[in-house]
């Protein structure tokens, strides 16, 4: 079942550039349904599905890495100072709970309690360098038997299904993504599939670049949680997108503009097998479709997307129904190309 290994793949640690637990669930997932299986310098995760001759090479891109925090130093008082990778709300951090380094070594991000606070220091915003992260330990000494700068640092959250069929969990921005390219693996196509779990998305696309490169398809769908405004205080113009209304399919962000003719492709599969889906109402961001499009000579690349409240996060929610959709979606799109089609018609 997806849902099983996107449990695994949430509560795993991968922050940026630390992908290996996650790498190494995905290869085991994926391997009885692949007939290549690699990884490159960079850390990325390739697979390929042979199909036939003539017809398209085709890119799924699913980025493996998280937002997370690195430790900088240990204070003469065992508390562990960090920065953080990748883009964080600093406004969540205070009292959450993270596990450090390979040994998942528990702590507390902690600060100077209210009570101590000056006025004014009420009203803003604490930034990662006026906190510290409380791991039990009395001195420097005894903080650094337990941890070391340069360990990586995740939120620690548990996966959870709750309310009317939502999901709870951390780093959903892109595990779901991950989960919906390792089921839609199982399938059978025509077409050549390249399968790329990216690293480094989290801080500069990096991954997805070396991995178009390396792999030269005709065309690319990356497969990506997004963030999801329909909650409290939001007006409905500015949802952007909403749980349950189906996955998004991008028109364009910071990063891409989406290729017309795989995006149109897209909406009337969508709306002949009656898949439920949404488009995205909102250009802010990006996604490995912002390296991937811009490699060699240009690849037609889009982007479909699960709706997720509150990413980059200790908690995401998504709704399983989107989940499931995308995969449906993107196998009736596999499914649909024929030998030597051509694949950009309007």
């Amino acid at each position: 079942m997806p849902l099983k290994l996107l449990k695994n793949l949430t509560e795993a640690c991968g922050v940026s550039g630390n992908e290996d637990e996650v790498r190494n669930l995905l290869h085991d997932a994926i391997a009885p349904y692949v007939d290549e299986i690699q990884v490159d310098p960079m850390g990325n995760l390739i697979a390929v599905k042979k199909g036939k001759e003539g017809y398209p090479r085709i890119l799924l891109a699913a980025h493996m890495d998280e937002v997370g925090f690195m430790v900088k130093s240990i204070d003469d008082n065992g508390f562990v100072k960090f920065v953080p990778i990748g883009g964080i709300d600093e406004r969540i951090l205070i009292s959450k709970v993270v596990q450090i380094g390979k040994n998942k070594v528990p702590g507390v991000i902690g600060a100077k309690a209210i009570h101590l606070q000056e006025p004014d220091e009420r009203k803003k915003t604490l930034k990662p360098n006026q906190l510290y992260i409380d791991i039990g330990a009395k001195s420097k000494e005894e903080g650094e038997k337990l941890v070391k700068r340069g360990d990586y640092i995740s939120f620690s959250s548990e996966y959870v299904e709750y309310g009317d069929q939502l999901v709870k969990a951390k780093a959903l921005d892109d595990r779901v993504g991950c989960a919906i390219l390792a089921e839609i693996l199982k399938g059978h196509y025509a077409s050549t599939i390249i399968a790329a779990f990216t690293v480094q998305e989290e801080i500069g696309l990096r991954g997805a670049g070396v991995a178009a490169y390396r792999t030269d398809p005709d065309i690319a769908i990356v497969i990506e949680g997004t963030t999801c405004y329909d909650v409290a205080d939001i007006k409905e113009p500015d949802y952007i997108t909403q749980l349950g209304h189906g996955p998004a399919l991008s028109i364009l962000d910071a990063a891409s503009y989406s290729d017309k003719h795989i995006r149109n492709r897209l909406s009337r599969i969508a709306e002949k097998n009656n898949i439920k889906f949404q488009f995205k109402q909102g250009t802010a961001g990006g996604n490995d479709a912002g390296r991937i499009h811009l490699t060699k000579s240009g690849i037609p690349t889009a982007t479909v997307s699960v709706p997720c409240r509150y990413i980059h996060s200790p908690v995401s929610v998504m709704h399983k129904q989107d989940f499931q959709n995308c995969i449906r979606w993107i196998e009736l799109f596999l499914e649909s190309i024929q030998k030597e089609e051509w694949i950009y018609e309007s």
